[in-house]
């Protein structure tokens, strides 16, 4: 999955950003409004996060252009502004959570899985297909009760055909999902995660089809 940050605190954007690469996100950052509302509406993001003081647009105009062309990606305010006018008017306005700065790491670690389930429309920590099961909680990966070990780009390429069973993940989605536009990727990448996935589900995990000039289908088993 992947997370846009707008804040224009290098080092607070830094500790963010590291803490959910290490959380197995791929992870954006940009310190401008403009930069935002851009890569938003340009990329597959599954959450945004927002710091209201940017140095361009304010991160309500941001968000109100970003809800405006009809987006609905889960947005996430993250700020020092404590009153009770800015929580509402960030609500208002189309903000899906609102977290004070400072804030405990774990605590913004969980708000983020949860927005990132809900905007994936599957509310629920596990998701499963046959006996196959994700915990999204813990990035625990079991079939048939094995734990399977999953390197995080293959945990990260399951996530996103899993959420999707039994639909065609075009491939350039996948890729958008999986990395970062800062991060350099091979062009037979995701071939090569998903080939290692398929091999790690072997022999009684659901079936990962190539669909020929379209894309990726976990069969729903």
């Amino acid at each position: 999955m992947r997370i846009l940050i707008v804040e224009d605190d290098a080092a607070l954007a830094r500790g963010v950003t590291g803490g959910l690469k290490l959380a197995g996100y791929a992870v954006d950052h940009v310190a401008s409004g403009e930069d935002a509302v851009r890569l938003e509406r340009a990329e597959p993001y599954g959450l945004v996060v927002l710091d209201l003081g940017l140095p361009d647009l304010s991160g309500f105009e941001v968000l109100t252009r970003i809800r405006r062309r009809g987006s609905t990606v889960p947005v996430m305010i993250l700020t020092a502004r404590e009153a009770v006018a800015d929580r509402v008017k960030g609500l208002d306005l189309g903000a899906d959570d609102y977290l004070l700065k400072p804030f405990d790491p774990a605590e913004f670690e969980a708000r983020v899985r949860a927005l990132v389930r809900r905007g994936q429309g599957t509310p629920v920590p596990e998701l499963a297909c046959g006996a196959l099961r994700y915990d999204r909680s813990t990035a625990t990966v079991t079939l048939n009760g094995r734990v399977l070990d999953l390197r995080k780009r293959e945990l990260a390429v399951l996530e996103g055909l899993i959420t999707r069973a039994g639909k065609v993940v075009p491939k350039d989605r996948l890729a958008g999902e999986v990395f970062g536009f800062d991060e350099p990727v091979a062009p037979n990448a995701i071939e090569l995660y998903v080939a290692r996935l398929r091999k790690k589900l072997e022999p009684d995990g659901p079936q990962i089809r190539t669909i020929r000039g379209l894309g990726y289908l976990m069969e729903n088993a």
